[in-house]
C-alpha cells in the first residue's frame, strides 16, 4: 500500500507550519530560498495516496497574493481553487509572488524587477516540487498575467500540462491601451499611447502625467519594458505540452476573444468558456454581482471551471505517466538541496 500523500516530509531547515488538517485535505506552509530572498507559499495536499500530481498556481498582475487577494480586495479565488483541486486528489502549490505579502522582502527594489524574474521563480518552484517524492508529474495554472508567465515557465521547466485561466490573447501594450482608452479623458489618450510606444521600443519615459504615474512610475518602467516584448499568441503556440484555456464569459478584464485568439494559435488546445464567470472565477452577470465577487471571499468559484480543470489535469497527467519524462527526478530518495526549505 502506498503511503498517504501527506507523509514522508523532508525537513531541511525549520518547518514553517505544522500540517493543518482541513475539511478538504491538508495545508502546509512552505518556503523557497532563492539567491535574492525567500518566497513563501502554501501546499494544499489531498487526503490521498502518494505520489500524487501537483500543480503550481501563478497569480495575476499587481500585488496579488497566493490566495488571489490584494490589500484592498479579498475574494480568496486562488485559495478556493487550490482547495477544490486538493479535494479531488491534485496537490496545489500557491505562493506569494516576489515583492508581495510574505515574499515582499524578496524584491527590495522595484526597479530591479523584470518579467523574467517571475518566470524564473516558477521554474525554481517546479524544480523544488520535482525533488519531492510525494509528487508525480507537475502542471501549471496561470491566472491573468500569470498565464503568460506560465507559458514561458512551462517551456523552461518542461512541465506536463498547462492551464491558461483568464489569460490575455494580446500583448500587454494592446491590452493596456484598450483598457485605458475606455477610461481616460481625451487629452490623456494621446499621451498614454506615446508612453506605451516608447516603452515598447525599449525606452524609458521621464515625464509622466500625474494621472498615469501609478501605472508608469519610473521604478516600474524597466519591468514593463521586459513584459511588453512577449506576445501570448506566439508563446502559447510554441508550447509542446497539453494546454487548456479557460475563460469566463462575463470577465470585465479579459475577453472571450482573448481566449479564442489563444486557442487559434494552439490548435491542439482545449478551449472551455464558462458562462457567467468573471475574472476572479466567480458567478457575476450583474454589476452588483461583479463588485461582490471581488470582495466577498464567502462566494464560491464556478464549479464548472473547477470540473474542467480537474478533468483536463487528470487526463493529461495520466497520459503523461505513459510518456518519457526526462525532467522528472526518478530517484525517490533524492533530497532537496540546502537552498530549498520547507
Amino acid at each position: 500500500m502506498r503511503p498517504p500523500c501527506r507523509v514522508h516530509v523532508i525537513i531541511i531547515a525549520t518547518l514553517l507550519g505544522v500540517f493543518v488538517t482541513k475539511a478538504w485535505g491538508i495545508e502546509q506552509r512552505v518556503q523557497l530560498k532563492t539567491t535574492t530572498g525567500i518566497l513563501h507559499g502554501t501546499l494544499d495536499l489531498p487526503n490521498g495516496t502518494s505520489p500524487c500530481p501537483v500543480v503550481v498556481i501563478i497569480a495575476g498582475s499587481g500585488p496579488t497574493d497566493r490566495d488571489g487577494n490584494q490589500p484592498l480586495i479579498k475574494n480568496d479565488s486562488l485559495k478556493l481553487l487550490g482547495q477544490a483541486l486538493a479535494v479531488r486528489g491534485i496537490a496545489v502549490l500557491r505562493y506569494d509572488k516576489r515583492g508581495v505579502a510574505e515574499s515582499t522582502a524578496a524584491a527590495a527594489r522595484e526597479e530591479d524587477l523584470r518579467f523574467e524574474t517571475y518566470v524564473g521563480d516558477v521554474v525554481q518552484w517546479v524544480t523544488w516540487l520535482r525533488r519531492d517524492p510525494r509528487f508525480m508529474r507537475v502542471g501549471l495554472i496561470g491566472h491573468s498575467e500569470g498565464s503568460l508567465i506560465g507559458m514561458l515557465a512551462a517551456k523552461q521547466a518542461k512541465v506536463d500540462a498547462f492551464v491558461s485561466l483568464a489569460g490575455s490573447g494580446r500583448a500587454a501594450p494592446a491590452l493596456i491601451r484598450e483598457q485605458l482608452d475606455a477610461k481616460l479623458a481625451t487629452s490623456l489618450k494621446a499621451k498614454n499611447s506615446q508612453i506605451l510606444d516608447e516603452l515598447v521600443a525599449g525606452r524609458t519615459v521621464m515625464e509622466i502625467p500625474e494621472e498615469l504615474t501609478a501605472l508608469y512610475r519610473p521604478s516600474v518602467q524597466p519591468y514593463l519594458i521586459s513584459w511588453f516584448k512577449y506576445d501570448p499568441v506566439r508563446e502559447i503556440a510554441a508550447l509542446e505540452v497539453p494546454v487548456l484555456i479557460v475563460q469566463g464569459t462575463t470577465d470585465l478584464q479579459i475577453s472571450v476573444d482573448d481566449a479564442k485568439r489563444l486557442a487559434a494559435a494552439k490548435k491542439s488546445a482545449k478551449l472551455r468558456l464558462i458562462d457567467g464567470m468573471n475574472h476572479v472565477l466567480k458567478h457575476a452577470t450583474l454589476p452588483a454581482e461583479q463588485q461582490a465577487a471581488y470582495t466577498d471571499p464567502s462566494l464560491p468559484i464556478k464549479a464548472q471551471a473547477v470540473e474542467e480543470i480537474i478533468a483536463f489535469l487528470t487526463t493529461e497527467i495520466a497520459n503523461a505517466a505513459t510518456r518519457p519524462n526526462p525532467a522528472m527526478e526518478t530517484d525517490a530518495n533524492r533530497r532537496p538541496s540546502s537552498s530549498l526549505r520547507r
